[in-house]
C-alpha cells in the first residue's frame, strides 16, 4: 500500500506568476507648443499694418473728437441718448441698431464669400492687438530666434528684466484700451477728471479692468487659441466658402515634390518642384499651420505665408506665386488672374451686394427724412370722458414730446378727425434741446357731434423752428 502511494506521489512544478505590466498614462491631448511668429515684410503685411493703424486711430481717437459742446461719439446709457456726430438717437430708434447689425452680418457674408477670412486676417481686434503685442515683444526681447533661445535658457537678471518690461507695456496698453472703451459710454473729459482724482465709479472701474485684462490675456497669451478654439467664425466659415472663393493657396502641382537644393541647381534634374522646403511659411504663420497641407480652418487668411514665400522665390530666382490668393477652380483649371477675378464676381456675390446696398440706402433715406422730434399721445385714463359746459363732450390727453435735436424747439398742436373737434388748452409747447416734456391737453366735441362710442382722431404736431410735421393717432370717447 505504501509502495503504491509512493508511486502515485509526484512533484508538481510551480508555475511563476507573471509580473503585472507597468501602468502607462496616455494623454488624449497633444501638448500645446508656443508659437513664435517670424517677422515678415511684403504686400499683405503692409496692408495688415495699414489696417492696424486705421482701426486704432479710429478707436482711440473718436472719444476725443468734439462736436459742438459735446463728445462726437457718446453712448450715454444714463440718460438713454446716443450721440453720433450730429445725430442723436434714443431707445425708440432701436430699428437703426437692428439695421446696423444686419449690414454687419451681410458684409461679413459678402467679404467671406469673396476672399475668405479677410476680417480675421486684417481687421479683427484679436488680430490687430496680437500684432501690436507681438511688435512690443519683438522690440523688448528681440526677433524670433532670440526669443526662443531666451525662453529655453535659465532665468537671468537680463531675462527677468526684459520679461517684466514687456508685461508692463502690455498691461499699460490693455488698461488704456479699457479706458478708451469706457470713454464711449462715459464722457472722456469726465473720465480724465475721475482718473486724476482716482474717483472712478464701480462700474467704470470694473469695465476698465475687465476690458484691459481681456486685451492683455487674449493678445498676450491666448493669441491663436482664440482664433482656433474660441471664435465661432472659424467653425462656420466653411459654409460661406465655395470653389470660387479667394483663399491663401499653395500650388502643389508646381511646388511638389519639395526639397532643399542649392541656388544654382536645376530642380528639373533633381526631380524637385519649386518649394525648397525652407518651412518659413510655417514660421511666419500666426496660428502655426502649414499652408502646404491645404486649406485648414485655423488659417485666418492674413497672407503672411504668401509674403515670405515670394521673398524666398526672389532669392532662388523662381517666379512668385507659389503661395498666393487664388480659388479652387482657378488652381484646377489654371486660370489667369483676370479669369479668376471674373469668376469671383458670381451671382451669389452680386445678390449679396445688391441686398446690402438696398439696406444701406433704406437706412440713409430713413435718417435723412427722420423728424427731429417724437410725440406719444396717451389718453388720460384718470379722467373719464365727460360732458362739460354747453353740452360739449371732453376728453383729456397727455402729449409726450421728445426733442431729438440739439437746439430748443417750439411746437404747435391741433386736432382733426371729427366735425367741430377743438383743442381748448394751450396749443404750443417749448422743449429744450435733447429733452422731453409732457403737455396735458383737453379736446372738446360739440353736442351730438358724433354717435356714442370710440372714434379715431389725429393730433397734428408741427415744429415752428425746423421743418417737420407729425400725425399721431388716438381715440375720442363719446359717452352714451
Amino acid at each position: 500500500m505504501n509502495a503504491e502511494l509512493k508511486d502515485v506521489k509526484k512533484v508538481i512544478p510551480i508555475t511563476p506568476v507573471p509580473a503585472e505590466p507597468e501602468t502607462k498614462l496616455v494623454s488624449l491631448y497633444a501638448a500645446q507648443e508656443k508659437i513664435y511668429p517670424r517677422s515678415v515684410k511684403g504686400v499683405f503685411t503692409n496692408w495688415r499694418w495699414i489696417m492696424v493703424w486705421v482701426t486704432q486711430i479710429v478707436f482711440y481717437g473718436l472719444p476725443w473728437v468734439e462736436w459742438g459742446q459735446r463728445q462726437a461719439v457718446l453712448f450715454d446709457l444714463g440718460v438713454r441718448r446716443f450721440y453720433i456726430f450730429g445725430l442723436v438717437l434714443y431707445p425708440q430708434d432701436f430699428i437703426y441698431l437692428t439695421g446696423l447689425l444686419i449690414i454687419s452680418a451681410l458684409s461679413l457674408f459678402l467679404f467671406t464669400a469673396v476672399a475668405g477670412r479677410l476680417w480675421c486676417g486684417y481687421a479683427c481686434p484679436q488680430t490687430v492687438y496680437t500684432e501690436i503685442f507681438l511688435w512690443v515683444e519683438k522690440l523688448v526681447e528681440g526677433d524670433r530666434s532670440a526669443r526662443m533661445r531666451r525662453d529655453d535658457g535659465d532665468m537671468t537678471a537680463g531675462k527677468l528684466g526684459r520679461k517684466t518690461l514687456k508685461h508692463v507695456l502690455w498691461v499699460l496698453i490693455g488698461l488704456w484700451t479699457g479706458f478708451t472703451f469706457v470713454g464711449y459710454f462715459t464722457p472722456m473729459q469726465l473720465m480724465l477728471t475721475e482718473l486724476s482724482n482716482l474717483s472712478f465709479g464701480p462700474w467704470e472701474t470694473f469695465w476698465v479692468l475687465f476690458y484691459g485684462f481681456a486685451t492683455y490675456g487674449n493678445a498676450g497669451f491666448m493669441r491663436e487659441q482664440v482664433c482656433k478654439h474660441m471664435c465661432p467664425y472659424a467653425r462656420f466659415q466653411s459654409a460661406m466658402f465655395d470653389k470660387d472663393t479667394l483663399i491663401v493657396t499653395y500650388d502643389a502641382e508646381r511646388g511638389e515634390p519639395r526639397g532643399a537644393r542649392s541656388k544654382k541647381a536645376d530642380p528639373t534634374k533633381l526631380n524637385l518642384g519649386a518649394c525648397v522646403d525652407c518651412t518659413l511659411c510655417v514660421q511666419v504663420c500666426p496660428t502655426g499651420i502649414d499652408i502646404r497641407n491645404g486649406l485648414q480652418y485655423e488659417c485666418i487668411g492674413c497672407g503672411a505665408c504668401a509674403d515670405v514665400c515670394d521673398t524666398v522665390m526672389d532669392k532662388v530666382g523662381y517666379p512668385r506665386g507659389l503661395v498666393k490668393y487664388s480659388t479652387e477652380n482657378a488652381m484646377l483649371n489654371k486660370w489667369t488672374q483676370k479669369q479668376t477675378l471674373r469668376h469671383v464676381l458670381r451671382p451669389r456675390i452680386l445678390i449679396y451686394t445688391c441686398i446690402l446696398l438696398v439696406i444701406i440706402l433704406a437706412i440713409v433715406v430713413s435718417l435723412l427724412n427722420r423728424t427731429a422730434f417724437k410725440v406719444d399721445v396717451v389718453r388720460d385714463r384718470g379722467v373719464m370722458a365727460r360732458v362739460v359746459d354747453a353740452g360739449k363732450t371732453e376728453n383729456v390727453y397727455r402729449l409726450q414730446v421728445m426733442n431729438a435735436s440739439e437746439v430748443a424747439q417750439r411746437y404747435r398742436f391741433s386736432v382733426e378727425g371729427l366735425p367741430g373737434l377743438l383743442l381748448t388748452s394751450d396749443d404750443t409747447l417749448s422743449v429744450p434741446a435733447t429733452e422731453a416734456r409732457t403737455l396735458p391737453v383737453r379736446v372738446q366735441l360739440p353736442f351730438q357731434g358724433a354717435t356714442p362710442g370710440s372714434h379715431e382722431i389725429h393730433f397734428k404736431i408741427e415744429s415752428l423752428d425746423t421743418p417737420g410735421v407729425l400725425l399721431e393717432k388716438s381715440t375720442f370717447i363719446v359717452p352714451e
